[in-house]
């Protein structure tokens, strides 16, 4: 059953949104392979605001997920691509239909 899970808000720097949306999309492979990731979502809310939201079984999954791949490929690029640090959110799943 799925227990945990990071919600992550990104702000694109203004003229990079088309660039963090590509980056981003790509990832979708790591996030495929990656252990311990049940499902991985990649969503835009507006023009420059973007969200990663990944769920797990255990927390262990989740923090490994936090220095895995997918952001030792994101934080060379900050600074080029977004416009304030990643919001990281924690959460725990109450429900889910995975």
């Amino acid at each position: 059953m799925t227990k945990v899970a990071l919600l992550v808000e990104l702000k694109a720097k203004l003229g990079k949104e088309r660039e963090l949306a590509t980056f981003l999309t790509a990832q979708q492979s790591m996030a495929a392979v990656e252990p311990g990731m049940l499902a991985w979502f990649f969503v835009r809310l507006d023009a420059q605001t973007f969200v990663l939201f990944d769920v797990f079984n255990k927390d262990a999954d989740r923090q490994a997920h936090l220095s895995g791949s997918m952001a030792a490929a994101l934080m060379p690029r900050a600074d080029e691509l977004l416009a304030s640090p990643p919001q990281i959110r924690h959460a725990d799943v109450l429900a889910d239909l995975l």
